[in-house]
């Protein structure tokens, strides 16, 4: 009987604290999506749940645990984790964000041979990164992982300033968008599946995400009112979609209908077809008070959509305020509302800017480029663990 052999690829474990629909999560997907399957095998582990979103995975060879973790720091559950991590023998532990880090301790307990940490952007925990409570969190894990992915120039300063981490330990990596899925509408703009507005006088103001706080939709919606309340005539034209479900929702549903705007709203809920839903827009919105690199404005931008967003974290990176994009403070709704009011007042100027967004995301934020990065960061680390012999000594 002829033995098994060992698969030969370098397993890499990518550590979540939630594997659900999201930002971060889809830039995942991406990822292990378009890595070339003969160089590496792959691993979902959330510390919490996985969902359906499990199903944009198209490989059929990945892995998927889910630890079920109540919240919080449990070194009792340290033990469990390096149990999971020795039977998937991981050649790689890939950590994202602050609520995952803590699986770099139990990874180097495991003997895991590379360790890497990605900084996608905040939460509403800490929406500036000025918590001190996990800035401590982030430099007690800080021996335990090799090298850090920044996805902003922000989140790098934060993480070479406020952390203390070497500068050789950290690398900026961007996002990347896929350009031909998410692509401006040919023509007229298309119906978008189920919505209840049609006529090509409207103008259709959207926003794509989890209605949660950190999003703040509900900013959107009150500056909806305000655009709607300075220009009582725009009743008749602008119209809001927002696609994704969340926490927010009630409340977002209470502002408009407060307002007696409700009708001119529509909540779409979680949605598969988000490239669809991009061509059906005319503007884009996004209210957030923190971001990292936002997967939805870049996807936006490579749907040649104008866009209004909040000057906070990566965002100033992605759009450049007046050319590619509008940006307005956070939580500023006169700000927003009047950004809106401009782009549906001249629409060739927003237009005009959203052409421009789309030649600046071909040109700077390619998925092709995105993944390129990570496979070469994941074979340079493999090779120095490899140098050191940690590969050789793994799981002993």
């Amino acid at each position: 009987m002829n033995a098994v052999k060992p698969d030969p690829r370098p397993l890499i474990a990518h550590v979540l604290h939630r594997f659900d629909t999201g930002g971060l999560e889809n830039g995942v997907v991406n990822l292990i999506n378009r890595l070339p399957s003969d160089r590496f095998r792959h691993a979902i582990v959330a510390l919490t749940e996985i969902t359906e979103f499990r199903r944009r995975i198209e490989r059929d060879d990945v892995q998927f645990v889910a630890l079920n973790k109540p919240p919080g720091q449990g070194l009792w559950t340290f033990p469990r984790m390096r149990g999971v991590l020795r039977g998937l023998q991981p050649a790689v532990v890939h950590t994202r964000n602050l609520g995952a880090l803590e699986m770099a301790a139990p990874a180097a307990w495991a003997g895991v041979p590379v360790r890497i940490h990605g900084e996608h952007g905040w939460d509403i925990g800490d929406p500036d990164g000025r918590s001190v409570k996990f800035r401590i969190t982030r430099r007690v894990y800080r021996p335990f992982v090799h090298q850090y992915v920044a996805l902003s120039q922000q989140l790098q300063r934060y993480l070479l300033d406020n952390i203390g981490v070497a500068p050789e330990r950290v690398v900026q990596l961007y996002n990347g968008v896929d350009t031909q899925r998410f692509r401006p509408a040919s023509g007229a703009r298309p119906p978008i599946a189920g919505i209840p507005f049609a006529g090509s006088t409207l103008w259709l103001i959207g926003t794509v995400g989890r209605l949660s706080p950190i999003k703040d939709q509900v900013l959107l919606a009150r500056a909806f009112v305000r655009a709607l309340e300075w220009a009582p005539q725009a009743k008749a034209h602008l119209r809001l979609v927002l696609a994704g479900s969340g926490p927010l929702r009630s409340e977002v549903e209470r502002v408009l209908a407060d307002a007696g705007v409700g009708e001119l709203a529509w909540l779409a809920g979680d949605r598969s077809d988000v490239p669809d839903i991009m061509r059906g827009l005319d503007a884009f919105a996004l209210p957030s008070l923190a971001e990292g690199i936002s997967n939805t404005i870049l996807e936006a931008m490579a749907s040649g959509l104008p866009i209004v967003a909040t000057s906070v974290g990566g965002n100033v990176e992605l759009l450049q305020d007046g050319a590619t994009g509008r940006l307005v403070p956070p939580q500023d709704v006169d700000a927003m509302a009047r950004a809106l009011l401009d782009d549906w007042r001249d629409p060739d100027a927003a237009r005009q800017r959203g052409r421009r967004a789309r030649h600046d995301v071909e040109r700077r934020f390619s998925l092709d480029g995105m993944v390129a990065a990570y496979g070469d960061l994941y074979d340079r680390l493999l090779a120095q663990a490899a140098a050191r012999g940690a590969l050789q000594h793994r799981f002993t």
